[in-house]
């Protein structure tokens, strides 16, 4: 016996569906795809964006190593935000679900997280980024000097500079967040807290972080401190030792520029 044709189960559907349900369809369809394209779009403009503001610090921090024999930028990360953080903002702030509500009002959909050893490396750090003359300085919001009720301490920047694409020229906004290592290790713990469903003893372990902050906080201003007391302290030869093997040995280190 010759069995019947297997259909899937869609094919009944737009089987029944008239010319017009179907062009209706169609039409959704188009705009659910031109909707995506345009979305990724978007956050290709905005991962170029996060490009051209690390490789400005990237910039920075390699002059200054070569100046000062010093690094004053640990380490840099960045990230995009995923689509269902940005719904949530939008829906925060009663805005409209769309991708002109995202760039018009959110500031921080490309982030840039720069980890410096020292408070005073942060502003440093900040000062000359803004400085540079393709960079817009929007918005400062300094939670080191004002630090959140619950101890969280960081320098936050929303800078705006070009972008060059290949048909355009756009401005673009980039949240860059500039901490020290110790700021950066208790934001991630109390990140932790805070996207946990559930968390036993919560109040208890709040009140412990907010203790905690604050040690970390006196710690960051006395380390600063004993920087400042070491190379005030450094000893510094009276007699010319430009000739010796010492100094020249110490000038030649100073080739040790880093690599691309």
């Amino acid at each position: 016996m010759e069995l019947p044709e297997r259909r899937l189960p869609d094919q009944y559907f737009f089987e029944n569906l008239s010319e017009e349900q179907m062009d209706g369809l169609m039409a959704q369809g188009i705009h659910l795809v031109d909707s995506a394209l345009q979305y990724q779009e978007m956050m290709m403009m905005y991962n170029c964006a996060i490009r051209e503001v690390r490789t400005k610090l990237e910039v920075l921090n390699a002059d200054l190593s070569v100046r000062y024999q010093r690094n004053p930028i640990e380490f840099i990360s960045c990230r995009l935000k995923k689509p269902m953080s940005l719904f949530q903002k939008l829906q925060k702030k009663n805005l409209p679900l769309s991708l002109s509500a995202i760039e018009n009002n959110i500031n921080d959909v490309a982030g840039i997280r720069v980890i410096c050893s020292f408070i005073d490396d942060i502003y440093a750090v900040a000062a000359m980024l803004t400085a540079q003359d393709d960079i817009t300085l929007l918005e400062t919001k300094d939670y080191i000097k004002n630090p959140k009720a619950n101890g969280y301490r960081s320098l936050h920047l929303i800078v705006e500079l070009p972008v060059f694409f290949s048909d355009q020229k756009k401005n673009m906004r980039v949240e860059v967040q500039i901490r020290t290592i110790a700021m950066d290790f208790w934001a991630s713990l109390e990140h932790q807290l805070k996207y946990k469903k559930t968390v036993r003893n919560e109040e208890a372990i709040v009140a412990e972080l907010t203790e905690c902050a604050e040690t970390i906080a006196a710690t960051d201003q006395r380390m600063m401190e004993i920087r400042n007391k070491i190379n005030e302290n450094a000893e510094n030869p009276d007699v010319d030792e430009a000739n010796t093997e010492e100094s020249l040995r110490e000038k030649l280190d100073r080739f040790n520029i880093p690599s691309l």
